[in-house]
C-alpha cells in the first residue's frame, strides 16, 4: 500500500499505461462519456496515486496554475470501483490539496466537478463559482477553495 507522488517523467510505460486504463474505464466507460482523455496536461502535472498489490486505486491529476486555469486545479479524480466506500477519496482529495498547499502556494484551487460531487467538494471548502452546464453529456460545476495562503 503506497500513496506516490509523480511527475509524467517518473513513470514507467506500464505505470502510465495503468493510469491511463483506470481513467478510461471510469471516466470513458463506466459513465459512457467518449470525451479526450489525453488532453495535453498530464507532461506538466503532478500525480497523485494510491496502489495496492501493484493495482491503482485511486489517482488524482494537480495542474498547476496557468496551465488549465488562472489557479492550480485538482482533476481526474478517482477511486476503482471495486475500492469505492474505504475513505480513499477523502484521503485522496486531503493529500491533493497539502500538496498544493504546501509545494505550490497558491491562494486558490479550482476544480471541475461532476454535480454529484458538489456536497463532496464542498466539505473540503470549495465553493460553487459556475452554475450547472454539460461537460460531455454529464452536469458539471466549477468550484474554488481559498488555501488562506497570498499569491507569490
Amino acid at each position: 500500500m503506497a500513496w506516490k507522488y509523480c511527475q509524467f517523467d517518473d513513470f514507467t510505460a506500464q505505470a502510465l499505461y495503468n493510469i491511463l486504463k483506470l481513467r478510461v474505464e471510469v471516466f470513458v466507460v463506466e459513465q459512457n462519456c467518449p470525451y479526450p482523455e489525453l488532453d495535453g496536461l498530464d507532461e506538466v502535472s503532478t500525480h497523485v496515486v494510491y496502489e495496492e498489490d501493484g493495482e491503482v486505486l485511486a489517482y488524482s491529476r494537480l495542474v498547476p496554475a496557468g496551465k488549465k486555469y488562472d489557479a492550480p486545479s485538482i482533476g481526474r479524480v478517482i477511486v476503482r470501483k471495486e475500492a469505492r466506500g474505504r475513505g480513499l477519496a477523502k484521503e485522496l482529495l486531503e493529500r491533493s490539496i497539502r500538496y498544493i498547499d504546501e509545494q505550490w502556494q497558491e491562494p486558490e484551487i479550482q476544480l471541475q466537478g461532476q454535480v454529484y460531487l458538489k456536497e463532496f467538494y464542498g466539505s473540503f471548502g470549495f465553493e460553487a463559482i459556475s452554475g450547472v452546464y454539460d461537460d460531455d453529456g454529464i452536469p458539471h460545476i466549477d468550484m474554488k477553495r481559498s488555501t488562506g495562503k497570498t499569491a507569490g
